[in-house]
């Protein structure tokens, strides 16, 4: 039994799991500035307040099993990217504290949780898309140990890749509300959905572009015979679910964008593991090369395949009970 290659999987599940549920509630964040009507507001946060605070989790479980099972690839990324992951949770943090303090706040006074609300969602998101893209874009290690400098993270594919990861919570965020309202909320999230979700095919391609060019493993790894044979039905898809995605835009849709959505997300997040992968520091420390002793991945495994279903089954029971439309005479205590 490989236990780095089911640890990776645990791992990789756990992000996305993150990307997927907390990506529409930060994404709501995101789009505050399109909606200023206080009534609209409110209805937008009533549709994740029952569920917003357990998406995290699967960001704690991501790093608990990185801390575990590859240690070495925990201290080499978190002494790379110190910064950009101590501002993003400072961010994550700060938007918290705003999200319960604006229930109660006064009228008066709402309006500044309203922007620490929106400041915190934009930083947060930004700051984790700056280290998803220093951390694809390779960091340097020596013997074991990272030799770049306490700002090695700031360069322009990162910068870029968290202005990218922007637009993508947004979708997120966007499609989430057409499953969640009615009315005129929904036709002007509809509206807004389309531009945006032309902006993340712009970014999907610049990065599909991008990674390649500047690193030539990448480029091999996608662009050589028979890679590119196999590799391509990806982008293809892309293409494919990007116009279906439009297409559900129309009319009174429901869940579709949504689910289109997620599918767009997810192919964006196989296509840079494909590019990385098996490394879990890239470019060159794989996960057997990182890997923890077996003895700490085995009773560690343990207790994950104990918590992962407890989690899941308190989160699907958590989106089931508060399933269907929310409306503005419903509010959140």
């Amino acid at each position: 039994m490989d236990l780095s290659l089911i640890w990776a999987g645990i791992i990789l599940f756990g992000i996305l799991m993150y990307i997927v549920m907390d990506g529409f509630d930060l994404g709501i964040g995101i789009l505050y500035p399109f909606f200023p009507d206080a009534g609209d507001r409110d209805l937008m946060m009533n549709t994740v307040a029952p569920v917003w605070d357990g998406n995290a989790t699967w960001l704690v479980l991501g790093g608990a099993g990185l801390l575990a099972a590859f240690p070495l690839a925990y201290a080499i990324i978190l002494q790379a990217l110190t910064l950009p992951l101590v501002f993003m949770l400072l961010a994550l943090i700060f938007r918290g504290v705003a999200f319960e303090f604006r229930f109660k706040a006064h009228e008066k006074g709402r309006h500044w949780w309203d922007k620490a609300f929106l400041g915190g969602s934009i930083i947060a998101t930004f700051f984790q898309g700056v280290t998803l893209g220093a951390y694809v874009q390779g960091l340097p290690v020596v013997n074991g140990q990272y030799v770049g400098g306490i700002m090695g993270w700031l360069t322009p594919f990162a910068l870029f890749t968290g202005l990218g990861l922007l637009a993508a919570y947004a979708l997120l965020g966007c499609s989430w509300l057409i499953l969640k309202t009615e009315g005129a909320l929904q036709r002007r999230m509809c509206q807004l959905a389309r531009p945006l979700v032309f902006v993340l095919l712009g970014v999907i391609a610049v990065i599909s572009l991008w990674t390649p060019l500047a690193h030539a493993e990448i480029a091999k790894r996608w662009f050589t015979v028979p890679n590119i044979f196999w590799l391509s039905p990806v982008p293809l898809a892309v293409v494919i679910t990007a116009f279906y995605l439009l297409r559900s835009l129309q009319g009174n849709p429901h869940a579709g964008p949504f689910m289109l959505t997620l599918v767009l997300v997810l192919l964006g997040y196989c296509g840079l593991g494909i590019s990385i992968w098996p490394n879990i520091v890239p470019p060159h420390i794989s996960i057997w090369e990182a890997a923890g002793p077996l003895q700490s991945q085995g009773f560690t495994l343990v207790g994950a395949v104990l918590v992962i279903p407890v989690i899941l089954l308190y989160t699907a029971w958590s989106y089931y009970v508060f399933r269907g439309k929310v409306r503005a005479d419903e509010g959140y205590q």
